[in-house]
């Protein structure tokens, strides 16, 4: 895999491998975690999660498509060539135009924002889980996984950070597999000092075995489901325009 301006690590698995998904009540008395301040930490809403006003910068790549998508009944030798990627802040679906003469490699996370850009000459257009093409859904799972292990430190820091959201709710009960046993285990384990790494989470609370992959199927969670009711990751989907 290549990052086109720096990178350290990527999806382990691609295409044709074989991914396993990963699959209590209150202690009586317990304070729940709400009383706790909520002065900082990742604040979810229907209006998007972290960092909603920010421009994706870096994107990687979902799927190659030489001739682009076969919508109409042009020739094959008129269609510019497509991507679609997965940014890597906010999680935006979208479809982008290489620049001539460049094929993007899958699997790349590659430079968008402003100024130049080696791969990429600018993005057509967002689009939704649905508007994916076969191989595009085939390779999300594991670049979700790739981009959370990237950027390990922002991810760790929402277990730092995460609170509750009503008074019947905490962040991170909206984890997949992790419910009130679990997220106290954490919340307990959390007071004896910040986690440093995945494997710092991992080591002090064992039945949380590969955090990294609970977050990034939290994070298809989201893209799945235009309307789910909170996200922590991604921004909601734009409405569509009546024809």
């Amino acid at each position: 895999m290549r990052d086109e301006k720096s990178q350290s690590g990527g999806p382990q698995k691609g295409r044709n491998s074989t991914g396993k998904s990963f699959s209590d009540r209150r202690s009586a008395g317990r304070p729940h975690p709400e009383r706790g301040s909520r002065s900082s930490g990742p604040r979810p809403s229907g209006k998007g999660g972290e960092n909603s006003g920010e421009r994706e910068e870096y994107v990687w790549v979902l799927d190659y498509l030489p001739y682009g998508k076969a919508v109409n009944a042009r020739s094959l030798s008129q269609k510019k060539p497509l991507v679609q990627a997965v940014g890597d802040k906010k999680f935006t679906l979208m479809e982008l135009v290489p620049k001539n003469g460049v094929i993007p490699e899958i699997q790349a996370r590659v430079y968008i924002g402003s100024g130049d850009r080696d791969t990429i000459d600018h993005v057509k257009q967002r689009i939704g889980y649905p508007d994916l093409t076969h191989g595009a859904n085939l390779e999300l799972p594991y670049i979700l996984e790739a981009c959370v292990r990237h950027q390990e430190e922002r991810f760790v820091k929402f277990f730092n950070e995460a609170h509750s959201i009503t008074t019947r709710l905490h962040m991170l009960e909206l984890l997949p597999g992790i419910g009130k046993k679990l997220m106290w285990s954490i919340i307990d384990e959390h007071k004896k000092g910040d986690f440093k790494s995945f494997q710092d989470i991992h080591e002090r609370i064992p039945s949380l075995h590969d955090p990294a992959k609970v977050l990034a199927h939290r994070i298809e969670e989201e893209l799945k489901d235009d309307f789910i009711k909170y996200r922590l990751f991604t921004t909601p989907p734009r409405r569509q325009r009546p024809a």
